[in-house]
């Protein structure tokens, strides 16, 4: 049985997309670890990228390119500077040198040497590429990696054993009803089952310290996200518009200047983050100052900043993936906005919304280009809406039927990026993920779940025989849906 912690589904990185960019980026770290365990960095002279399947056909759009250029330089996602990757990537196009970890420097020319193999697929995974490196004496060595979704990667000659983490868990689960038993005969919540896994990794201030800051990283995007106006890149020349929706809820003025590319710089610490959220709340005014209607609008705010952030190569939370990346942390923010939700109750919501996820990734999948769009928006939104419900005060057995009422109302939902970025639906798809999610915990906490028709285990099914019968061109090709019926060149707005 695969052992998966909540920090292997919630993972701080760079957008927009976590099986074609951070999966290619972690591939090409891997690498240069294996070259330098054995002897080879050194003696490396060139370095060819091939990409195959999903990353061949989509991965100019999703940054693949730009992705494995950032691992070979030796940038972290989790450490770097975001603001400083277009011109590294500049600076490499320029010059056609890469700096190998920061370090060795080598020709490297990537309109020649990262190569699209758009009609050649690998067996394992749509989403393969392979690193293919000539040594000083002229011979070669190549290793191929599978982006299999979420950030995970799987290198070819690992049988699914071998790449599999493996730990010996206090409460090993594989399905929910395992979880939901566990529940029962320890007398425990879901969260409290989840910590008491997680401390096999962990202390339990580390886990607590590390779910706070990963929701101290959401909520700096949030902010950030309602707070830069302009147009995001690739193309499509989509407008951002969480920027103005923030302004307009807040009623401040909104200056067209504003939607100038590159107009405003916020300032984003933890004073002014927390300032915003207390005008978000309207702290002082009367319980009633928000309507439902501004309510649900502020959500929509907070999901569309996010993945605004995140298509603007900025850093996001994979949850569980880059494309879906807004859902959980907007769910979240309404929460502490409008529910006063304390820390505790985020990390049980965090705690809860992880083992969702990790079902999901072992009974089906977490990749888009496996599944289609209900593994990833679909995933999340089940996610959030368990973690919500965990924070209501929901039972178990409830929390799982909001996380199987979320999903069962993605089923069959198509992943079809428009010129293959994660753009146009991505973004609002992220707004009504959050919304159904919270719609689910609500009629979860009013439900018998002894009487629910659909459990967990069967929708999670479900969701993966749906992924298998799928068409190929509805997982994340752009070769069907909106992609290929939508011009490139219109603007979403």
């Amino acid at each position: 049985m695969e052992s998966i912690s909540v920090f292997d589904i919630l993972k701080i990185g760079v957008g927009p997309s976590s099986s074609h960019t951070m999966g290619p980026w972690r591939a090409a770290q891997r690498f240069l670890d294996r070259c330098i365990a054995s002897n080879d960095f050194a003696k490396i002279t060139s370095i060819t990228v091939h990409l195959f399947g999903s990353l061949a056909k989509t991965g100019k759009g999703h940054g693949t390119d730009f992705a494995v250029m950032m691992g070979l330089s030796g940038q972290d996602p989790v450490t770097c500077d975001v603001a400083q990757l277009p011109e590294i990537e500049k600076d490499i196009r320029a010059r056609r040198t890469l700096s190998l970890r920061g370090s060795r420097e080598i020709p490297f020319d990537p309109a020649t040497q990262i190569r699209f193999h758009v009609t050649q697929v690998l067996p394992y995974h749509p989403n393969a590429l392979t690193f293919e490196a000539t040594l000083a004496d002229n011979s070669k060595i190549a290793e191929t990696y599978y982006s299999v979704g979420g950030g995970f990667i799987v290198q070819e000659e690992q049988t699914d054993a071998e790449h599999r983490q493996r730990v010996r868990l206090p409460f090993p689960i594989e399905k929910s009803a395992e979880l939901e038993r566990y529940c029962q005969e320890q007398n425990a919540t879901i969260p409290q089952i989840v910590m008491r896994n997680e401390l096999t990794w962990r202390t339990h201030d580390q886990v607590r310290e590390g779910l706070l800051h990963i929701w101290r990283v959401m909520r700096e995007c949030i902010y950030r996200g309602c707070h830069t106006a302009g147009t995001l890149p690739g193309g499509l020349n989509v407008s951002r518009r969480a920027a103005r929706l923030n302004h307009q809820l807040l009623g401040i003025a909104f200056s067209h200047e504003g939607d100038k590319l590159g107009a405003t710089v916020p300032i984003v610490n933890e004073t002014n983050v927390s300032t915003w959220m207390r005008a978000v709340r309207r702290d002082g005014q009367s319980t009633l100052a928000h309507t439902f209607q501004d309510t649900l609008k502020w959500v929509s705010t907070f999901a569309l900043a996010v993945n605004e952030e995140n298509a603007a190569f900025g850093r996001v939370v994979t949850a569980p993936t880059n494309g879906a990346a807004g859902v959980i942390p907007s769910v979240m923010m309404y929460a502490a906005c409008f529910m006063q939700a304390t820390d505790d109750q985020i990390i049980d919501f965090m705690l809860t919304a992880g083992e969702i996820g990790s079902l999901f990734k072992k009974g089906a999948t977490i990749s888009a280009a496996m599944g289609g769009c209900q593994a990833e928006i679909g995933v999340s939104s089940a996610m959030a809406a368990a973690g919500l419900a965990q924070m209501m005060g929901a039972s178990p057995g409830q929390v799982l039927q909001a996380a199987e009422i979320a999903m069962e109302h993605h089923l069959g939902m198509t992943c079809d990026p428009i010129a293959g970025l994660v753009q146009i639906p991505c973004i609002e798809r992220n707004t009504m993920g959050a919304i159904k999610a919270i719609t689910a915990a609500n009629i979860a906490i009013e439900s018998d779940p002894t009487q629910a028709k659909v459990t967990l285990d069967g929708v999670i099914k479900t969701m993966w025989e749906t992924a298998k019968d799928m068409k190929s061109k509805y997982k994340e090709t752009a070769e069907g849906g909106l992609a290929i019926n939508i011009s490139v060149n219109v603007s979403e707005c």
